[in-house]
């Protein structure tokens, strides 16, 4: 199963002075289109401490930007964020819980590992299977040391306000949690049942890892090797991640970055670092539509 994750610094980067060598992170492109120029920087919605600062690049972008995009803010409208959990996230009408939807076996395996990342049933208990299975792969992250609060896009999004900058998103957080919504209740319980399996395997852990490394050493041959092996992942929920919430996003995704570029004379984009590898990638699709692309790492 490939995974469907989804600090304040003062001051900016100066160039003079002796600085303290920032490592790359990530990937990161520059775009040009009609005079008007855009960074593209790909993050990962997990993070910690020593990801920060970002290097000099990244940060001197950000100065010259008049907007930041993302795909969603995570420091957005909270009660936008409430209303879309509650409508594509939750049970209505007193159905669940989600457990109710597995098979009987892996109802105790479920348990076993609410008990691990010591979540209480009751704080669950409203879950549908598909954030159910999301908060698994969030609280795995977390025991091999990586913290949703420190996600690269919520670091960016307060650097952003601390400068005054606008930021916008290329996405909506309901539109995000729909596409999982989408999927038939057999459908989720399903996606839950291979993350739980993912999980007791170590599968998940090695992937949290394998992830956070090739963004944390700006690792182009990881990132690629990683973008393979979710278009190989033949499961139901690889082949979701790479159908629904790769393939099916990076088209808008695209004309969304072509549009920004078209207002703002100088932008930072960050989104998500799969959706900028691999075969019909942003930056693939970006090229296709007459912006030119330069991969700085």
């Amino acid at each position: 199963m490939f995974c469907s994750l989804f600090l304040l610094l003062p001051g900016g980067v100066h160039a003079e002075g002796p600085q303290t060598a920032v490592p790359n992170r990530g990937a990161l492109f520059k775009l040009e289109q009609g005079g008007h120029t855009a960074y593209l920087f790909g993050t990962i919605h997990v993070g910690a401490a020593d990801f920060y600062p970002l290097e000099p690049r990244v940060m001197q972008a950000l100065q010259r930007a008049t907007v930041l995009a993302l795909e969603v803010d995570p420091l957005g409208d909270p009660a936008k964020i409430g209303i879309a959990v509650r409508e594509h996230g939750l049970y209505q009408r007193g159905r669940g819980p989600a457990s109710a939807e597995l098979p009987a076996p892996y109802r105790p395996r479920l348990e076993r590992l609410l008990r691990r990342y010591s979540i209480a049933d009751e704080a669950v208990a409203a879950m549908k299977p598909w954030m159910l299975a999301s908060l698994l792969t969030v609280s795995e992250f977390a025991a091999q040391g990586y913290d949703a609060s420190l996600a690269v896009d919520a670091w960016l999004s307060q650097q952003a306000r601390a400068r005054k900058l606008r930021v916008v998103e290329l996405e909506s957080v309901a539109g995000q949690m729909a596409l999982f919504n989408r999927m038939t209740m057999a459908e989720q319980a399903l996606f839950l049942q291979e993350g739980i399996i993912a999980i007791e395997d170590q599968e998940q852990a090695t992937q949290a890892r394998e992830i956070a490394n090739a963004w944390r050493h700006a690792d182009a041959a990881a990132l690629d090797a990683l973008a393979r092996k979710a278009a190989d992942d033949d499961t139901f929920s690889g082949r979701f991640v790479q159908k629904v919430l790769l393939d099916g996003r990076n088209p808008a995704l695209a004309d969304n970055v072509v549009k920004l570029m078209a207002r703002e004379k100088n932008s930072l984009v960050a989104i998500g670092i799969l959706h900028l590898v691999g075969t019909g990638s942003v930056p693939e699709l970006l090229k296709q539509r007459g912006v030119a692309v330069e991969r700085i790492y």
